[in-house]
């Protein structure tokens, strides 16, 4: 492990487990869909290989599970700090702390940012999905896109926090180097 001064942060424990009823309540949600998503696919595989047959709904309902599910679990990776982040750079303003500071407010101005635009384009699918039905299950196709909005608008809340708590940017994502 090397040290601040050599231009890597130290590694620092990862993260606790978030230990509030929502996050339990999203992580339980992802193992539902997996679970779902595994045994449909699973019923199927068998149904096809076994009595030449399959069951079409499954295709459909493994893809709306698995926006879902991806979804779900980036919404619940933000806060603790599970999204790609470069520390390189930030680890080398580690001795500038005016510097290193307007980097931090710079990358979650750049968060909140990335958050509207998805934000705006999920919601203009939501629109256009209202309006039309899939075609083996029958549910509104707004359901594909309603979870990106949810985790945009999420992400983007709790990216505003920060930079209005001025929570200091954590540099321990279990490497050396990004």
């Amino acid at each position: 492990m090397k040290n601040l001064e050599s231009g890597a942060a130290e590694m620092s424990p990862p993260p606790a487990p978030p230990s509030t009823g929502l996050a339990r309540l999203m992580e339980n949600l992802m193992a539902l869909c997996l679970g779902t998503m595994a045994l449909a696919v699973f019923i199927n595989v068998v149904l096809r290989y076994v009595f030449g047959t399959g069951i079409s709904a499954s295709e459909e309902l493994s893809r709306l599970l698995f926006v879902w599910m991806v979804f779900i679990g980036a919404t619940l990776a933000y806060p603790l700090g599970e999204h790609m982040t470069f520390t390189m750079l930030l680890a080398a303003l580690q001795k500038k702390p005016a510097a290193l500071n307007a980097v931090v407010v710079l990358i979650r101005l750049l968060v909140i940012g990335a958050c509207v635009a998805l934000a705006v384009g999920a919601w203009q699918q939501v629109v256009v999905g209202l309006g039309s039905h899939s075609v083996v299950l029958g549910y509104s196709t707004a359901l594909l896109p309603l979870p990106a909005l949810l985790c945009s608008v999420a992400i983007g809340v709790m990216a505003l926090w920060e930079l209005v708590k001025n929570k200091p940017m954590d540099l321990g994502h279990g490497a050396e180097v990004e």
